[in-house]
């Protein structure tokens, strides 16, 4: 006997319309339910499966039954000859038979009993295609709301989900205020028991690299290329730029009209300092590039070692190794080489030695610095 409910399974149609969840999840969701349902309202352990008619919402509980020669548990088994009188003569001892058990009021105790759990499996649903929409988002910008501080956790509101920005990747010098609008780096995107749980990202590089690409049409369109990026968040930033098309300033493309383009990543940043420079395959020019603002007056490279030394103007000392040395450092993370720089004076006075280097008179290429 077919238990029947179509008010349930309209509800339960609109209900997957409404959150975006194919149909035929739900019917799974409310089957594996109605099992757990049945079981535990008719104080039974044997198996049994329920189906749902997809068309009528009629509910249909089937119960697994041994064919025996003699019948001494009418719960789990039929005899031989009222199965092959209910489902033909092929039927032999020992198969499984599915015989229909539905209870004529299943459908009210299904509809209250279940609720709970289709509930849970909608909710697992979403939190699936949530997932999937955000797992491959991985190493991509995303601009969400500050929602709320939890202890030195902020979460921020995408829409659809949360994102966490973890103390570790919070600029320092960044205070965040409910409703502030931000854009966020996505570090990784886990799967929990809780749903997705989506890290990102203030102070990655991949940050400056992805806004720039935002402002910038011709790395969107691969004309202009950005080859290494190094920063220290809140502070400063060198980012190292090229094209193979001779016709194209990388730098100023980048810097924008007026600086528009640049400053806007800089605002995005909330006042990051930010050095342009262009990357040249000539490490000896590459490196003095990377010290800008500074001008160089020679570079001395090893190139197994990937050491250089760097002689500047006397004037220069102080710009190319920066505060604190911040300039020196952020040029050797940036080109990946170990950078030693000299003045003009106290390379002459120390004999800088550069016998095992080959030294290199050079011009710093063009450059920008947002000060």
């Amino acid at each position: 006997m077919a238990t029947k409910d179509k008010g349930f399974l309209d509800a339960l149609k609109e209900v997957g319309q409404e959150k975006g969840i194919a149909p035929e999840v739900l019917f799974e969701a409310v089957e594996a339910a109605l099992v757990s349902a049945y079981k535990r309202n008719f104080n039974t352990a044997f198996n049994v499966r329920v189906y749902l008619e997809r068309a009528t919402g009629e509910f249909h509980v089937y119960a697994q039954k041994k064919v025996v020669e003699k019948v001494e548990n009418k719960v789990t088994e039929i005899s031989l000859l009222q199965a092959q009188k209910q489902f033909g003569e092929s039927i032999v001892l020992d198969d499984v038979v599915e015989v229909e058990v539905t209870p004529a009021n299943f459908g009210r105790i299904a509809a209250q009993t279940a609720k709970q759990v289709v509930v849970q499996r909608i909710r697992e649903a979403e939190r699936g295609i949530i997932y999937e929409e955000y797992s491959n988002r991985s190493s991509d910008i995303l601009t969400g709301t500050v929602q709320r501080m939890e202890g030195h956790n902020v979460f921020i509101d995408l829409g659809k989900t949360e994102a966490v920005l973890a103390p570790s990747e919070q600029i320092s010098t960044e205070q965040y205020k409910h409703n502030d609008r931000i854009k966020v780096y996505v570090v990784e995107v886990k799967r929990t028991s809780k749903g997705p749980q989506i890290l990102v990202s203030r102070t990655h590089p991949g940050l400056l690299k992805r806004l720039f690409e935002l402002e910038v049409p011709e790395i969107q369109e691969g004309t202009v290329e950005i080859k290494s990026v190094a920063r220290e968040p809140g502070m400063r930033s060198k980012i190292a730029v090229f094209s193979a098309n001779e016709e194209i300033d990388p730098v100023g493309s980048c810097v924008g009209q007026k600086g528009l383009r640049v400053q806007a990543v800089v605002d995005e940043l909330r006042g990051e300092k930010i050095d342009i420079v262009k990357w040249n395959e000539n490490p000896a020019k590459y490196i003095a590039n990377s010290l800008s603002p500074a001008k160089v007056v020679s570079v001395a490279v090893n190139e197994e070692k990937k050491m250089s030394r760097v002689i500047v103007p006397d004037y220069q000392l102080s710009l190319a190794i920066g505060k604190e040395g911040q300039n020196a450092r952020l040029a050797a993370k940036l080109t990946g080489w170990k950078i030693d720089i000299k003045s003009e004076t106290q390379a002459a006075e120390e004999g800088f030695d550069s016998d095992d280097m080959n030294m290199v008179n050079v011009v710093s290429e063009e450059s920008f610095s947002v000060d």
